[in-house]
């Protein structure tokens, strides 16, 4: 049972269902259905052309779902008649769904989930596995998703950069349950790359692959956070990293510079680096320069704060950090990291403790915590 084919015909599947009328709330329901009877079915007796059977299948539960419903008798003469078995059309929809998915009405987190259901094909149990909530609590989520954009149209061209922030969410969840959805989001990225000529999806796609290829480097085995500076380069996927470094210059070359591009070059910058000691950064502040002329983001400048703190030392990257917001997210860690470069470590300790009680997460906390530790040990040892 291959199940990253069957996951990958969903698109195609759905798009098919809604062309011929059906809505998408009740199109997506029913290729769920198929998808769970393909599971039973396939191993024992595969089909010679999976994505017609997805097709028949779905059809049919979809019409057994129409006729069941009473308010809708008065579509039963435009759905009666089940079209030949035989090949499907080769028309792919899976931009059009990319766009029906990421619609503005819905809510971020909706978006995403919705995303991962309709296009990526995984299940509403996987997808409340991944974001940790229950099961009843995503499929709500969904099924309100599903009903507002089950009246939208796409008549006109979709909002690419709305897809490409949907698919970033998707990948910024990391792991959790039996699906990983950095690889998802790859995967997703990478399919929607295949339909739609754009420098930032290849951006995107370029962004991921970097960054996913240090993942193995990121943590200890016993969980603890391993920052980049202090990573194993060897554990990293050169395969990866060629190939991201490839979709970005290819982007790059087209001359239509966007953030997702100008981030992409930050994270291959650290990649092409040997050693942390050989980081450049000098170019690394200057692409953070163009981040901060492309999105003007709170967080590009606090980013490019450490990023001057390496390149023209910690007193310029506090002076820099000095302009933002102290409630920033992340404000106080980068606060103690410079603070830490530039010999104070009193002040260092203090700010890491009082970051780690504002950690987002277990592992930054802990990681955080640690980091105050040893400074206060080796005061108090220098002290004796």
């Amino acid at each position: 049972m291959d199940e990253a084919l069957l996951r990958g015909l969903v698109p195609g599947v759905l798009g098919i269902l809604v062309r011929r009328g059906a809505d998408f709330a009740a199109a997506e329901d029913a290729v769920q259905d198929a998808l769970v009877e393909a599971v039973r079915v396939w191993p024992a007796d595969p089909p010679r052309d999976p994505k017609g059977w997805l097709v028949t299948v779905a059809w049919r539960r979809f019409l057994d779902a129409t006729r069941a419903d009473a308010a809708r008798r008065q579509r039963e003469d435009r759905v009666e008649e089940e079209p030949a078995p035989g090949p499907v059309p080769a028309v792919d929809d899976t931009l059009r769904l990319y766009f029906l998915c990421a619609h503005p009405s819905l809510t971020p987190s909706s978006a995403v989930a919705l995303t991962l259901r309709a296009v990526g094909g995984l299940t509403t149990r996987q997808i409340a596995e991944a974001y940790l909530v229950p099961e009843a609590t995503m499929a709500q989520r969904i099924s309100r998703a599903k009903r507002t954009v089950s009246g939208a149209r796409l008549d006109r061209p979709g909002d690419v950069a709305t897809v490409l922030r949907v698919l970033y969410l998707v990948f910024n969840e990391g792991y959790s349950g039996d699906v990983d959805l950095a690889a998802e989001a790859i995967r997703l990225t990478r399919q929607l790359a295949a339909v739609i000529d754009h420098p930032e999806v290849a951006g995107l796609l370029a962004l991921m692959l970097l960054h996913h290829a240090r993942r193995a480097a990121r943590t200890a085995p016993d969980g603890a956070l391993v920052p980049l500076a202090e990573q194993d380069r060897g554990r990293w996927d050169t395969g990866m990293i060629a190939e991201g470094v490839g979709v970005l210059q290819a982007a790059l070359a087209r001359d239509r510079l966007g953030e997702f591009q100008a981030q992409a070059a930050v994270a291959a910058l650290h990649a092409d680096a040997p050693t942390a000691e050989e980081t450049d950064w000098v170019q690394i502040v200057e692409w953070y320069d163009e981040l901060t002329r492309l999105t003007d983001s709170p967080v590009v400048r606090l980013n490019r704060a450490v990023a001057v703190g390496e390149a023209d030392g910690p007193r310029a990257g506090l002076a820099a950090l000095a302009a933002l917001d102290g409630s920033l997210p992340r404000y106080t860690a980068v606060a103690a990291y410079l603070h830490e470069r530039a010999g104070d470590t009193a002040t260092a300790a203090r700010l890491y403790a009082e970051a780690a009680r504002r950690a987002p997460n277990l592992a930054e906390r802990d990681h955080l915590t640690r980091r105050a530790a040893r400074l206060n040990a080796d005061r108090s040892e220098r002290r004796r």
